[in-house]
């Protein structure tokens, strides 16, 4: 069950008749920021009080005449000029925990209403190596992909690929002089950004100085566009070895995607995508290039340049047909870099012009912040290149390895994890520090790269959660060498009593919550939020709660069955995010 929503489910009949629309006093009740205020707080009654023209505390006082609550409750509290604290019955709180210990979705139901969202994210060009950049699409919009689907939406995870235009260009013609490909080698900028991304760069480089280069690239590019066999066959040859690459990295990640398209995919489109937006009367040329003039943009949306080149903004209105006409969305989801967000809102605001069923879709650019490094510049690595992915991942397991070799080898008696054992641990906890350093980000900040931080025992960690979920395993492992099987799987009932037992029992029951915070504005960091403040009281709990040394048979049942809701939510909530759990640490 979803608690807060059964609150105000109930306050939303108490404020009937009593406000024109209930429904927007709504978000005044929410959990409380601090237990001595109780479980949930309601404030609607300040603002309801000054739109009716009375007090806030007679407003809280008649709110509660109306109130049913109290099978769910204890007597609701009027504080201050007219706060209403709600703190839950232990018995009733008990049987909600015992309830989602029961559900194989850990009480979180599915949606009454599925829409269906394309959610766009990663995206890397082709012919480059995916980078540190990268990695805050490519794990935010997994986290909102999984999110959705899990809720029982219909997702489609695309990924739009740059495979096409001048990049291909450059790296072709540098391909076709061997004298380039040995300069990127000898240079050993091939080691540290492969063969094409070394060639992209140098022939870049080169363009920049040279007119000729600039103008034989423009020529390279535009015989692919005009499927030049030779060039066609080339451009196949480049873009399948490097997706290779980058599939390799996905499967690393645990990413996947429904769709992959790159722009190519769209090309034949693009053309009648212009001549359509000109016959509706939203383009029109101007000096040359063909543009949409919105109210209140100063620059035009470039669909056409002079040259008659298509640009980035007329493959996307083309992918958003192709979207419509695929899968008839109520929402499309583009997880990209803070940078492009004029792009994306005149990107929208001319689909909306363009076709009228287009107006009704929700268009979200999920923007998000750049990677710093400790000098609060971009992240680069000390020869000035951008970080690549696959390094980054490589450095993160391999720190991971040598803190869970040194744990495993501090242990009382000696070692207990094979080397494949260790491995397989660094990776899961390796992998899982980066994803989660970024994801527990507010999504439009900067953050700044340290893998200390990341990999840290404490603190608002993937380590921290994957280590609570571990001990939580270690208590199951002992207490099947003391008690054997059978008492173990049948631990199912949950009567909170200590304090520690009953804050446990309330944050495990409070995951529908956070990941209704999470779609709210599409900010994966409720959930992190949620999970840091789960294992905190895990934490707590487990200092003060002997589990397996509880007094009665009936604390030994609750406190096991709070072990096991808590691992199981944890469990849940990781893999959300895209991250594996561990048994041993």
């Amino acid at each position: 069950m979803n608690i807060l929503r059964e609150i105000q489910r109930r306050f939303a009949a108490a404020l009937d008749g009593l406000a024109e629309n209930p429904a927007e006093l709504l978000a005044q009740v929410r959990a409380s920021q601090d237990p001595k205020f109780g479980d949930y707080q309601a404030n609607c009654a300040m603002p309801l009080g000054k739109r009716l023209g009375k007090p806030p505390r007679e407003i809280a006082t008649e709110i509660l005449r109306r109130l049913e609550i109290g099978e769910i409750c204890e007597p609701p509290e009027i504080a201050g000029p007219g706060f209403i604290n709600l703190r839950l019955r232990s018995d009733w709180l008990g049987q909600q925990a015992t309830a989602a210990l029961a559900d194989s979705r850990v009480g979180v139901p599915l949606v009454e209403t599925p829409r269906t969202y394309v959610v766009d994210y990663s995206a890397p060009n082709v012919a480059k190596p995916m980078h540190v950049g990268h990695i805050r699409s490519t794990v935010i919009g997994d986290c909102l992909y999984r999110t959705l689907k899990f809720l029982g939406h219909k997702a489609i995870g695309d990924n739009h690929l740059g495979d096409w235009g001048t990049q291909f260009g450059m790296i072709i013609y540098g391909y076709k002089r061997p004298e380039l490909r040995e300069r990127v080698r000898e240079s050993g900028a091939a080691e540290r950004l492969g063969e094409f991304g070394a060639l992209y760069a140098l022939v870049n480089r080169l363009a920049e100085e040279d007119a000729s280069i600039r103008n034989a690239v423009l020529a390279e590019t535009a015989k692919l566009h005009s499927d030049d066999s030779e060039n066609l066959r080339l451009w196949k040859e480049i873009r399948q070895q490097c997706e290779g690459d980058i599939d390799r990295i996905y499967k690393r990640l645990g990413v996947k995607f429904d769709e992959q398209h790159g722009e190519s995919f769209y090309h034949n489109r693009l053309a009648t995508v212009v001549d359509d937006l000109m016959n509706r009367g939203i383009a029109r040329e101007s000096d040359g290039a063909t543009c949409v003039f919105l109210d209140g943009y100063k620059t035009p949306f470039l669909i056409r340049k002079q040259d008659g080149a298509f640009l980035y903004a007329t493959s996307d209105l083309a992918t958003i047909q192709y979207r419509m006409e695929t899968w008839h969305p109520d929402a499309i989801l583009y997880v990209v870099d803070h940078r492009q967000s004029l792009h994306f809102e005149q990107l929208f605001a001319t689909a909306r012009l363009w076709k009228p069923e287009y107006a009704k879709v929700e268009f979200k650019h999920v923007s998000f912040g750049t990677v710093l490094g400790n000098d609060g510049k971009p992240f680069k690595t000390r020869a000035g290149d951008t970080v690549g992915l696959d390094s980054l991942l490589d450095e993160g397991v391999s720190r991971a390895l040598a803190i869970v070799s040194a744990n495993d080898d501090a242990k009382e008696g000696g070692p207990e994890f094979s080397t494949e054992v260790r491995q397989q641990i660094a990776e899961a906890v390796g992998i899982g520090a980066l994803k989660y350093a970024d994801l527990s980000q507010n999504r439009t900040s900067d953050y700044v790269f340290d893998y200390d931080k990341m990999l840290a025992m404490n603190g608002n960690t993937a380590t921290y959660m994957q280590n609570a979920y571990a001990r939580v395993c270690g208590i199951f492992i002992k207490g099947q060498e003391r008690f054997g099987d059978t008492p173990l799987k049948s631990v199912r009932t949950i009567v909170p009593a200590h304090p520690a037992e009953r804050a446990l029992a309330l944050s495990a029951s409070q995951l529908p919550e956070a990941i209704d915070l999470v779609l709210a504005d599409y900010r994966p960091n409720q959930l992190t939020a949620y999970l840091f403040e789960l294992a905190n009281r895990f934490s707590t709990f487990y200092e003060n709660c002997p589990v397996l040394r509880a007094e009665t048979p009936e604390l030994l049942e609750t406190r096991l069955a709070l072990c096991d809701l808590t691992a199981t939510v944890l469990r849940q909530g990781l893999s959300l995010l895209g991250i594996e759990v561990v048994q041993r640490m």
